[in-house]
């Protein structure tokens, strides 16, 4: 509960303004709906488009945004960098074998930011090319909801495998579909796999040279007829100053944002 209303608040600070923007202009178009009409005033809501073809009526423009809104954090975690970044994250800190530094908290705040980082190029092309658009009336709400769809489907599809995509699809058995075709039921789990395999394949990586280190150490101490000394409490002081000798935080962090693919 506390790690969901923590990501919950982060969430807001990125999104918050892009979401205000949208409930704000449905409320105004709404007042100025009630306001224009005649007779006694009265409230009236209803799931027809506004007087546009292809556009979505009020009422369901502000589900959509509270929906957004109360899924933020599993849309941050399913459909963004975040799940490969904190599944990497756990792995270095259970490397090194200190399970209390840095907390969960710390864990999860530097993959919030580093998740912000990476998908901020992508969320201002959102924001550019569908909310400014809408919210100057230049853009009907379905089309802003197409392009912001379509920037995020082809974030997920630079890092998803081919294979995994191919199993998804011949699962649901809608045929054969060229990449813009690909439906969100598709892409989404697509996507997650390969974030959970690249993800597993970085912390494999990153458990070698501890694993190195422990075995040097247990080596060390049998030798020395120690039998009885936990070779933990002597390798974890050695794990450390690796760790802080090769600047490990710097070479993960550059790892991370450089294993995504980003155009």
């Amino acid at each position: 509960m506390f790690v969901a209303a923590f990501m919950g608040n982060l969430i807001r600070l990125k999104f918050g303004w892009i979401l205000l923007s949208f409930t704000l202009l449905i409320f105004c178009n709404f007042a100025e709906a009630q306001t224009t009409g005649t007779g006694s005033p009265g409230l009236r809501i209803d799931v027809s488009g506004a007087n546009e073809e292809g556009d979505l009526g009020l009422a369901i423009q502000l589900v959509i945004a509270m929906t957004i809104l109360t899924l933020g954090p599993s849309v941050i975690m399913m459909m963004t960098c975040f799940t490969r970044i904190i599944i990497v994250l756990g792995f270095v800190r259970n490397a090194i074998g200190v399970n209390a530094a840095p907390s969960s908290q710390i864990i999860i705040g530097l993959g919030l930011f580093l998740t912000f980082f990476i998908m901020g190029p992508i969320w201002n092309k959102i924001y550019d090319d569908a909310v400014t658009p809408y919210m100057e009336k230049a853009m009907k709400s379905s089309e802003a909801l197409e392009i912001s769809t379509a920037y995020m489907k082809d974030f997920m599809m630079n890092q998803t495998r081919q294979e995994d995509a191919q199993f998804f699809l011949e699962i649901s058995r809608q045929g054969a579909m060229t990449r813009d075709e690909l439906p969100l039921s598709i892409v989404v789990p697509s996507f997650i796999l390969s974030e959970l395999r690249t993800a597993f394949q970085m912390g494999f990586l990153i458990f070698i040279p501890f694993i190195v280190v422990d075995f040097i150490v247990a080596s060390t101490l049998m030798s020395m007829g120690m039998m009885m000394m936990p070779p933990v409490v002597i390798s974890m002081p050695f794990k450390l100053l690796l760790f802080v000798l090769v600047d490990g935080w710097y070479l993960i962090v550059q790892s991370l944002v450089g294993s995504f693919n980003i155009t």
